[in-house]
């Protein structure tokens, strides 16, 4: 028979990260701040439900994702955060209830934006001058020298920038775009038109901003209403010659009508992120040279793992203070039951 663990004079603390690893997102200084700071319970090597399910009713927080169900929560009686480290809620928590409770569900999306934003820059400034494509060609001996190998070559500086999403991500790629001097209108419509102009960018319709946009970067989630947001219709409202960078969630994109307008050459794209990974060995994109191809690649690197273990340290601290989280992302209770991404593997 299971017995229950001491109350201790330290918040009790479960780490259960999968499919992140303690490593990767703690740094050895601060996971040894953590352990002074708190009694933490390490089930990452015993992730089992019933090594869980002991630590319970005396777990203040829970570092991780695990399935928690009302009944499971009514058991939990002295947890007040969740900190989901994955990066997506899932619909395995009872998240009523933790609001019903003063639960605090936290999310890590802050940790990737600037790392995201980033690789955004990169894949647009490829799309713009061809760089990575006159790479292979160089590599295969057929390079063009100067202006040979600039026909479609064209400026981001001064163009019409278009945002579909403004959250963590696009506020990081707006404010590395500054420099560029872009005219950038937003699709968002889970934000007033105040919100935008304080960020210095334009509200748009998702129409507008598509149709008036050399290049647009999709950072949107996945709902219900956001799947496939750019399909045939809207893909068609692009101008010529524009260019698509696409690193939040697939579901957003119908791909094969991208691919489509990619293979008739009248569309180049940058894509991260796919509907189904590994991407098929023989799946068409593999061969349309009109896209730059990566692998899941803009968030996750270093950095950023190592920055959602300051953020868990510094919240959970203030947390046993009594005092609110301020570094990681609070769900929303009127969005977080909305949410369709799928784990990232």
């Amino acid at each position: 028979m299971n017995t229950p663990l001491p109350t201790p004079a330290k918040p009790v603390v479960v780490l259960r990260p999968a499919p992140q690893r303690t490593d990767r997102i703690f740094t050895p200084a601060t996971l040894e701040l953590l352990r002074d700071r708190f009694t933490v319970v390490d089930l990452e090597n015993n992730p089992s439900e019933e090594a869980l399910e002991e630590v319970l009713p005396d777990t203040f927080a829970i570092v991780g994702q695990p399935d928690l169900s009302a009944h499971r929560l009514a058991r939990a009686a002295k947890l007040r955060a969740l900190l989901n480290v994955e990066g997506n809620f899932f619909p395995n928590v009872d998240y009523a209830t933790c609001f019903e409770r003063g639960i605090h569900v936290l999310g890590c999306g802050p940790a990737y934006a600037q790392a995201v934003a980033e690789y955004s820059l990169g894949l647009a400034l490829d799309l713009a001058r061809g760089i990575s494509r006159e790479d292979r060609a160089f590599r295969a001996g057929q390079e063009r020298y100067v202006s040979e190998g600039n026909a479609d070559a064209v400026l981001l500086q001064g163009s019409d920038v278009g945002l579909v999403g403004f959250g963590n991500l696009g506020r990081g790629l707006n404010r590395l775009l500054a420099p560029f001097r872009p005219t950038i209108r937003v699709y968002d419509p889970w934000l007033p038109p105040g919100v935008l102009h304080e960020h210095g960018v334009l509200p748009a319709s998702l129409d507008e901003t598509l149709s008036r946009s050399r290049f647009v970067f999709v950072l949107a989630t996945v709902t219900d209403e956001s799947r496939h947001l750019i399909g045939e219709r809207e893909l068609e409202l692009l101008p010529d010659g524009a260019r698509l960078v696409l690193v939040s969630r697939a579901p957003v994109v119908d791909y094969p009508a991208l691919l489509s307008h990619v293979a008739r050459g009248r569309l180049l794209a940058g894509i991260d992120v796919w509907p189904d990974e590994p991407v098929a060995a023989d799946d068409p994109a593999r061969d349309l040279e009109g896209l730059v191809l990566s692998a899941h690649r803009a968030g996750g690197i270093p950095e950023a793992f190592q920055a959602i273990g300051d953020m868990v340290l510094d919240d959970l601290t203030l947390l046993a203070q009594g005092l609110p989280p301020v570094r990681m992302q609070t769900a929303a209770r009127e969005l977080v039951g909305r949410y369709r991404n799928r784990p990232v593997t």
